[in-house]
């Protein structure tokens, strides 16, 4: 299966990787795994998605945000590797999800993200995952994700 073809047929158009926002690097690798740094909902220069889910951002607004967020990372995995053919599979995600006391549906958001990785992947881009509600995230982002891939090298 050829990825871009895949992301092609689903309707997905790669956008420009983000810069690194501080002093750390998108992508780290060690051996055969690819490590991400924390990506958000960013699209056309701005965040999709900024609130707290529960309150004035709805479970669809976060789930759509999670879901830019897993092209984002995308995007900065093909910059770095230089052609996503070389991910053998999507190892694990760890989404933060900016919320309301009170709200326990982070899972569902996350899911925005695991969608777009398994409609990618095949089974490959089956995951473990956790999903944790924090209070606040970087820019006032409502959704934040870290991923590991592994890759063929």
């Amino acid at each position: 299966m050829n990825v871009y073809q895949r992301l092609k047929d689903l309707g997905i158009e790669l956008p420009q990787a983000s810069k690194a926002m501080g002093l750390y690097a998108p992508v780290k690798i060690s051996g055969n795994m690819a490590y991400l740094s924390g990506q958000g909902p960013m699209k056309d220069g701005k965040f999709l998605c900024t609130g707290k889910v529960g309150g004035d951002v709805t479970v669809e607004q976060a789930r759509e945000g999670a879901r830019q967020t897993a092209i984002n990372i995308l995007a900065a995995l093909h910059d770095y590797l230089g052609d996503l053919n070389k991910v053998k599979s999507v190892v694990k995600l760890l989404g933060f999800v900016a919320s309301v006391d009170g709200f326990n549906e982070q899972p569902a958001v996350i899911n925005g993200a695991s969608e777009v990785f398994i409609d990618v992947f095949g089974e490959d881009g089956r995951h473990a995952r956790s999903a944790v509600g924090v209070s606040e995230l970087p820019g006032g982002m409502s959704v934040e994700i870290e991923s590991i891939f592994e890759i063929i090298v």
